[in-house]
């Protein structure tokens, strides 16, 4: 690949992701509200919220919080450019780890109850999803013959058929990342939970916009590690269309189940997810897959 379509790549990553994330956060909202007997807002009506954020007087609680919440927020976007890079998949998940560390260090690193009990909520869900998504990576790499996202597109066969085992186990971190029910343990995607904003608690203004933005960047890029389960061949875009159906799935599965235990979390999702990883990596080695 030529230096230009690289960077060419990395600029249409970097200006596209936030606007899909956005666009999927508002409709999101919307179709959220239309089940619960309500209106709801616009579907641009996020890209408002951000730039009346954004114009808001900076107020922290504490200088550690700006750090972490930029350090959040570059990670995040490094992420999104080494895959679009194609680079290795597991520094991307890694890299993606360091960016969860920086929001449970920016939430602990205040005063607030509700904060520290957000901050130590999240960590749980890391607990929960992090050993997945690595563990994630193995069988992929077992079938394509490394850990580069080039060695995905080089394959030349769709990875779905052989590792769906993998492929659900991933729409579990996906659920527990998008802090969806019964999942929305660290922050409280809706008004009835009695942890207000739990890691977003003293975050506002400018700085609450920065995480916002990080949250967009982040739900693009895990629905694009799903799309690589079927990026190439002739139905290229169920690439596209796979990971959206997995989205909306799980937004209907937020509204209709209530939030449970973060012990609950964790044991389903070590249990399930880490038990179909390893499944599929000994199918994967008997070659039946």
């Amino acid at each position: 690949m030529s230096t230009g379509w690289l960077v060419g790549s990395v600029v249409i990553a970097v200006i596209v992701a936030p606007l899909i994330g956005g666009l999927l956060r508002g409709i999101d909202r919307k179709l959220t509200a239309h089940m619960q007997g309500r209106i709801g807002p616009p579907i641009i009506q996020n890209f408002y919220d951000l730039i009346k954020l954004f114009g808001k007087k900076p107020m922290v609680a504490g200088k550690p919080q700006l750090v972490f919440a930029w350090g959040y927020l570059f990670l995040i976007i490094t992420a999104v450019v080494f895959f679009a890079l194609r680079q290795d998949l597991l520094v991307v998940l890694f890299i993606l780890g360091f960016a969860g560390v920086c929001l449970v260090l920016g939430a602990l690193s205040v005063k607030s109850p509700y904060s520290q009990l957000g901050g130590h909520r999240e960590l749980l869900q890391m607990l929960a999803y992090e050993p997945i998504l690595l563990l994630a990576v193995i069988p992929i790499a077992l079938k394509t013959g490394g850990f580069p996202i080039t060695n995905i597109f080089e394959y030349g066969q769709p990875l779905l058929p052989n590792l769906w085992l993998t492929f659900i186990a991933l729409v579990i971190v996906l659920d527990i990342v998008m802090k969806k029910s019964p999942f929305d343990i660290s922050s409280s995607e809706h008004a009835h939970q009695e942890i207000v904003r739990g890691v977003l608690t003293e975050y506002s203004g400018p700085y609450l916009a920065i995480i916002e933005l990080a949250h967009w960047y982040e739900l693009v890029l895990l629905l694009a590690i799903l799309g690589l389960f079927w990026i190439v061949g002739s139905l290229w875009w169920l690439s596209i269309l796979t990971p959206l159906a997995i989205w909306f799935i799980l937004l209907i599965t937020d509204n209709i189940c209530t939030r449970l235990t973060w012990s609950w979390m964790v044991k389903f999702a070590w249990g399930v997810g880490i038990s179909l990883i390893a499944l599929n990596i000994l199918v994967v080695n008997l070659g039946w897959m």
